[in-house]
């Protein structure tokens, strides 16, 4: 090991705090320092190169080194690297708003910029409290959520999240909010079997808020996945149905999309697969194709126009972040788009869907693959003790970091969720490193639940 990558190993153990990491294990071991990427590989310092499964924590969309991403940030550079969007703006910001909007569902008219996914829905949620408020409703204060649901780590949306593991600590510093039950098929709430349950979670949802519509100011979830849950995919007509609820008892609808957005399900957005319009569509992680931090909360013209006023009735909408649409960011985020347009990236997609749908269903033969889903090119392999009872593994037996470990010694990079193994490649990967990384998981997993030798898969 070179004694420049020997020494960012120890600087990166003695001063660096890694999220959602046990450091003394970390600790113990050399770190891999990545140094490089291109397509859907990255680089370590030790030259090996890996495959990008989880799009660098789902953030990556067409892979490492996109030319139209690469030129929009060098463009911008030269020109302006940052100016406040208080009461002034800039160009980027302007022109990427106006792109948002055209491919956003219709019905969504007003981008509000942040930093980060949970910053927006944080943004989200403050605009569905004040909105009823400024049309003179002030009762609805109260936010309904689903069991599983992640929608960051700023207390906000912690306390509109679901996860007991990584929220439950916290709770003394939360805001009450309301739970429906997830739609989680496999380990169903409800005790019911799909489809012979009529999507009956849907329908829980819905008697909250016909008992409670006068207190709730919005339902807020990720549509059609609830990917850090353990990317949990909803029935086919669930989230159409919510949305009728919420019609019905005058609720607004928060979307989370920034795990499922850009192309991710197959589509720009999953709420595309029902044709359904939020109030609020939350964007952030791949807006910018993985290379700068930057988020939307994007609004309907109603709730817009219900904080327009004259400056002494102070209906502003008193939020904002001192980065709010950062020139160079919003310049990656145009690049982003228009690589989607270049390389026709929703088109492309679908053929890498079926094949990755087909080389899952494998899977199920394993012995301690419980549950296999997938939308687009999201997928989670849920593994078990056993497959009649649906036993989980114990958090000791670390079952998903064995697999993890596997995989990387085949080149591929994974980030498990607890027992339920990832993948969630760039959409610009090539078939043949799809077919790698589906091939090399298969193994991995095989490896680390039966403990025999290399046998290949069948």
């Amino acid at each position: 090991m070179p004694d420049k990558t020997k020494q960012i190993g120890a600087y990166d153990r003695e001063f660096v705090w890694h999220p959602f990491t046990q450091m003394k294990q970390y600790e113990e071991k050399e770190p891999v320092v990545i140094v490089g990427g291109e397509g859907a590989y990255l680089f370590d310092s030790e030259g090996r190169r890996y495959i990008d499964g989880v799009s660098s924590l789902w953030v990556n969309i067409h892979g490492h080194k996109v030319p139209e991403i690469d030129n929009a940030i060098k463009e911008q550079v030269d020109a302006l690297g940052h100016s406040t969007l208080l009461g002034v703006t800039n160009a980027p910001a302007a022109l990427l708003a106006k792109e948002l909007v055209d491919i956003c569902p219709p019905g969504l008219k007003k981008v509000f910029y942040s930093g980060d996914g949970a910053s927006a829905v944080e943004a989200g949620l403050k605009m569905a409290f004040q909105y009823w408020r400024r049309k003179g409703r002030p009762g609805k204060t109260k936010f309904l959520s689903l069991d599983n649901g992640y929608h960051g780590d700023t207390l906000g949306a912690v306390s509109v999240g679901g996860i007991d593991l990584f929220h439950g600590e916290f709770k003394p510093l939360l805001f009450d909010t309301l739970r429906a039950p997830s739609y989680y098929c496999y380990r169903c709430p409800l005790g019911k079997d799909y489809p012979s349950c009529g999507v009956a979670c849907a329908d829980e949802l819905g008697k909250i808020l016909q008992s409670r519509g006068d207190e709730i100011a919005a339902v807020i979830m990720e549509p059609y996945v609830q990917a850090a849950g353990g990317m949990i995919v909803a029935p086919e007509g669930y989230l159409a149905r919510v949305r009728k609820y919420c019609d019905e008892c005058d609720v607004l609808l928060i979307l989370d999309e920034v795990a499922t957005g850009f192309g991710r399900t197959g589509r720009m957005f999953a709420c595309e697969h029902e044709d359904v319009t939020p109030d609020i569509l939350v964007l952030g992680k791949g807006m910018t194709g993985g290379y700068l931090p930057l988020s939307a909360t994007i609004t309907t013209g109603e709730i817009y126009d219900a904080f327009l006023g004259e400056y002494e009735e102070f209906k502003t909408f008193y939020h904002g972040h001192s980065y709010a649409g950062n020139p160079i960011a919003c310049a990656a985020a145009r690049g982003n788009l228009d690589a989607f347009r270049n390389n026709d990236t929703l088109q492309a997609l679908k053929e890498k869907v079926a094949c990755f749908e087909e080389e899952l269903k494998e899977f199920e033969g394993l012995p301690h693959v419980g549950n296999v889903r997938s939308k687009g090119l999201m997928a989670g392999i849920e593994l078990v003790v056993d497959k009649g009872s649906k036993e989980p593994y114990e958090p000791e037996a670390a079952i998903g970091w064995k697999v993890a470990e596997h995989a990387m010694e085949d080149e591929v990079l994974l980030r498990p969720l607890g027992s339920v193994v990832v993948l969630m490649p760039p959409l610009g990967i090539p078939m043949d490193d799809l077919k790698k990384l589906v091939r090399v998981t298969y193994e991995s997993i095989r490896r680390a639940t039966e403990g025999e030798p290399d046998h290949g898969r069948p």
